[in-house]
């Protein structure tokens, strides 16, 4: 497998991330902003995004769905749950939540906290409510799903770990603050931080 990833972008780490957990040999190609925008990075993803998964059979693009694909790939790993299984069901839940609920709000709050302080305070307030929804479910646990590791926290958590650069991390739940610890000490997330930024 190969990795398609660009300096300084964010959303390869997930997947990075997944591949060390699950053990298993990898390629890292990191490209410069002006490469992902060529002709031959947009054949591999139509808007010239990263991550991008290379394998046997082709491209494959969205940083959650790559997760999951690999966890699939690998179940000796455990990063999924067996399939039709409610534990399975809630996997997918953390993974669509976590870029759909958590980073939007997030990324919009640190964006907007100078040029429109009003807009950031709003996002702000959503992002809030999503992070405290997952501080609810965790409920003291280390992890989100079934008692163990799984591709659910690779999500939630490389998004609640964003709150660091965005200079909010301190003002997060006591139990949000113990989740996002104990992943980042995971040997894998320090693999995976060190291949995707030096």
């Amino acid at each position: 497998m190969r990795v398609f990833h660009r300096e300084r972008a964010g959303r390869p780490l997930r997947v990075i991330w997944t591949l060390e957990e699950a053990g298993v040999p990898y390629e890292l190609s990191v490209m410069s902003r002006e490469e992902s925008a060529a002709e031959v990075h947009l054949a591999r993803h139509p808007l010239g995004r990263v991550p991008v998964l290379e394998d046997d059979e082709g491209f494959l693009f969205e940083s959650a769905a790559l997760c999951l694909h690999i966890g699939d790939l690998h179940p000796e790993a455990e990063l999924v749950p067996a399939l039709g299984s409610h534990d399975r069901a809630l996997v997918y839940q953390w993974a669509c939540f976590a870029p759909a609920e958590l980073e939007p709000p997030l990324f919009e709050a640190w964006d907007q906290a100078q040029r429109d302080p009003d807009r950031a305070a709003a996002a702000r307030k959503r992002f809030d409510a999503a992070a405290n929804a997952v501080a609810s479910a965790l409920d003291g646990n280390e992890h989100l799903v079934g008692g163990r590791f799984s591709v659910a926290d690779v999500l939630v958590g490389t998004a609640l770990l964003f709150t660091t650069r965005a200079g909010i991390a301190e003002e997060l739940a006591p139990g949000l603050k113990a989740y996002m610890a104990q992943l980042a000490a995971r040997p894998a997330f320090q693999r995976a931080l060190k291949r995707t930024f030096g």
